[in-house]
């Protein structure tokens, strides 16, 4: 396996970290550590770090990766998700599905 491909399997682990964070956030509450010993909030913001820190590696290792990075307005993208975010957020909420 080369540093690339190992990466690449670490960034999904994180991801798959932060997913099980969230789903044990919907279950029993962001303020919740039960089993764990950190609350599910304090875990989102632990392997988003993780994820955010091997992402890094990733780009700054892999020559595609820095040409992507450097061909790519990532503050543009994330305005451009929050705004898409909100939009369908809007439409959960006309359609009664989203409470508060």
């Amino acid at each position: 396996m080369t540093r690339e491909e190992h990466l690449l399997v670490i960034i999904a682990e994180e991801c798959s970290e932060i997913a099980k964070h969230c789903t044990k956030a919907l279950r029993f509450g962001l303020d919740s550590g039960y089993p764990q010993d950190v609350n599910n909030a304090q875990g989102i913001v632990a392997e988003y770090a993780d994820l955010s820190a091997v992402v890094e590696m990733l780009r700054l290792s892999s020559e595609i990766m820095k040409q992507a990075a450097q061909n790519t307005d990532i503050d543009e993208l994330m305005r451009l998700k929050k705004a898409k975010v909100e939009t369908f957020l809007g439409y959960s909420a006309e359609r009664g599905r989203l409470t508060k």
